[in-house]
């Protein structure tokens, strides 16, 4: 994924937020699988918290530094599963699913306990960074071009014809992947996307704390 660069010190204060967003997608992935009757996951040792289980070296660094990377992907079998179409889709969607419920947590740790966060220094910038990469975490792969999870989700929605036709581009789909977010394009539309749901969730979080009288 594609953010702008940052300083030293931001690169650090973000780097909980990233290893966080990248462990807990992977595990989901991991965990959805598992639940729908594939062992694969298991059996790969992927059904852990564990970041290093998750954490792929080089997609990490780059991550960190330029802000475009990637963690292991986690292996399935999508015909162990007990419905193989059903089994996908929501295998697919766990990923994005709990970054989004990441982002929400963080919004409201936010919006309930700001005072208490801001007595600690620079704790409210890594809520912040929690809340924001995820938001993008979970935006970018929702992309439906391959090898992102928005692509497999696709292809269980997808007729069959359909469906085995656009599975034929997943071998182009790095390449198309990295046109499409130098264009621009891409870019841009994940920028649109993830900054209306942050403010969304955001705007949610901030209300119910005030509804409920807490926060700053």
């Amino acid at each position: 994924m594609f953010l702008p660069r940052i300083d030293l010190t931001d690169l650090l204060l973000s780097l909980p937020a990233l290893i966080l967003a990248l462990t807990v997608h992977e595990y989901a992935h991991a965990k959805a699988a598992d639940k729908m009757g594939d062992p694969t996951p298991r059996a790969a040792g992927r059904l852990t918290l564990e970041p290093w289980a998750h954490l792929d070296p080089i997609g990490t660094i780059l991550l960190v530094l330029y802000r475009f990377g990637w963690a292991k992907p986690v292996p399935i079998n999508p015909r162990n599963f007990r419905d193989p179409r059903r089994g996908l889709l929501y295998t697919s969607l766990a990923g994005p699913a709990s970054n989004f419920i990441l982002a929400t947590i963080a919004a409201l740790i936010w919006a309930f306990a700001y005072p208490l966060l801001a007595r600690v220094s620079h704790l409210t910038t890594i809520v912040e960074y929690i809340f924001i990469l995820n938001i993008y975490f979970g935006v970018f792969n929702l992309i439906p071009i391959p090898p992102l999870d928005g692509s497999k989700v696709l292809i269980t929605l997808l007729p069959g014809r359909q469906a085995y036709a656009f599975s034929r581009l997943e071998p182009y789909g790095p390449i198309i992947l990295i046109i499409f977010l130098l264009s621009g394009l891409g870019s841009a539309l994940i920028r649109t996307v993830a900054g209306a749901l942050a403010g969304i969730i955001g705007n949610l979080a901030v209300h119910l704390a005030a509804l409920l009288g807490l926060g700053g």
